[in-house]
This record gives structure tokens, sequence and C-alpha cells, in this order.
């Protein structure tokens, strides 16, 4: 058996006029760097895997991506496009009875959606898969529902960090190290189904917002005055505050109340 440990790092769409972050409904989040590393079955690190990807949805590196990862459009501007990479990324894997292991499955799901983007096979990649950070999560006795961060098991397992991060290979390096770090019989592989969202089952909602002026002149009616201008505040802290529902509570007969403090 043969554990390949990947990571992706991702592009978005930057409107520079609108000063935003604008997205393709069909993949939003475009793959710009595939790195990977290869564990044989007693965990030895046996190859790894580093390719920048030429962008073609959103061919300029949004202001936050180059910040984070440090990848220019110099970088990949010169790259294999998606349909190269991955094909050399399933040869690299070499074995559809590999384990893909990853650090949290949104890697797995962006893998996907560019795969089917581009209309491209996806038959011959591995079921298997671990998510290692859910079995870090559990190591370190993290609250059922709060995930460890990478750099944080790395720090608390003491494993060198000479490698910066946000990086592809580096993190899958990283990854890697946890994996064989807190290895245990309980890590067992489990089997990815991937879900693909159409775009016309992703439907807005139209987001809602108060009209002020309309109840500030409710209340106006109300008190035959009108508003000052801290009254105004505390009207709208007010429905802010209950829009959070942390003062509503359940009674027994099953009614809301509000709580009084």
């Amino acid at each position: 058996m043969e554990y390949i440990v990947f990571d992706l790092e991702f592009n978005q769409g930057f409107d520079k006029t609108l000063n935003k972050t604008v997205s393709n409904e069909r993949c939003p989040f475009e793959i710009i760097q595939i790195g990977a590393i290869k564990l044989d079955s007693n965990f030895n690190m046996i190859d790894t895997f580093n390719a920048y990807v030429k962008p073609e949805i959103y061919k300029d590196i949004h202001p936050f991506i180059q910040k984070m990862t440090g990848i220019t459009k110099s970088d990949v501007k010169d790259a294999s496009n998606f349909t190269q990479v991955y094909k050399e990324f399933k040869k690299f894997i070499s074995s559809k009875k590999s384990v893909l292991c990853v650090w949290g499955t949104s890697d797995l799901k962006e893998l996907y959606r560019n795969v089917n983007y581009y209309n491209l096979p996806s038959k011959t990649l591995p079921k298997s898969y671990i998510n290692i950070q859910e079995y870090a999560s559990r190591y370190f006795n993290n609250p059922t529902g709060k995930s460890i961060g990478l750099q944080n098991a790395i720090s608390i397992l003491g494993v060198e960090q000479n490698k910066s991060y946000h990086d592809a290979l580096n993190d899958a390096y990283y990854t890697a190290q946890v994996f064989i770090k807190i290895n245990s019989p309980d890590i067992v592989p489990d089997v990815y189904i991937y879900t693909p969202v159409k775009p016309a089952q992703s439907k807005r909602k139209t987001k809602k917002e108060i009209d002020y002026e309309k109840l500030f002149k409710e209340f106006e009616k109300i008190l035959e005055r009108q508003l000052t201008k801290e009254e105004k505040k505390i009207i709208d802290l007010a429905y802010k505050m209950g829009k959070t529902n942390q003062f509503v509570i359940e009674t027994k007969d099953n009614k809301i109340n509000y709580k009084k403090r």
C-alpha cells in the first residue's frame, strides 16, 4: 500500500474595479499548485510531486492569494495547464489502491471540482482517503467540532519547521510528518464520494436588510415625538443583537421566550 499525501493551492477571481472577489460557480477555487509526498506501507518517503498550474479561469493571481502563498503571475505563466498537470499527478499516484491523504477534505472536493470543470476522467483516482486533520484533532483531544491547524500540530509534535507554509509541497510534507507521528492501527481509510453541485442547485438567497427609516418612523409614531440619535443607536443595536438569537430560550410549553437580563 502507498499513501499519497497531497495539498493544493488555489486562485480566485478578483475584480479590480469593484475591489472584490468574484467566482465562477462551476469552479470557484482554481488549482494553481499541486504538491504531494508518496509514502510506502512503512511510512518511508519514496517520492515527491510538485507542479504549478497555469490558471485559465482566473488569469490574474488574487492579491490575497499572492500575499498568502507567495505565488505570482510569473510563477505560473509558463506552467502546464490543469489537464496536463492532472495527467502527471495521476501518473505519480500510479495505483487505484493508493490511499489519498489530506489535511481536511476540502482539497479532495476542489480536486474533483476542477477535474469536472475540465471534463476530465476521475474514475482512476483512488477512492480510499484519510483525513489526517480529523485524526490529529482526536489525537490532541480537541473538542468535538474543533479542528487543529497544521502549524499548531507541527509545533506540538516538535517537528522542525524549516519550510514555509502555504506552499503545496511544503504543506504536504508537514501533513505527512503529522501522519507519521500519530500513526496507529485506529487510523483506517474511508471512501470518498464526491457529489457535484450544479450551479442551478445553488441558488443565491436574496439579501434582506432592515428599512431603518421606516422602523424609526414607526417608533416616532408610537412615542409621538422624534427619536434622538442615541435612541436610534439603541434600536439599531437591539435589532442586531436580536438576530443572533442569543437571548432566545425554549420553555416547557415549547413557546419561545426572550431571556431577561
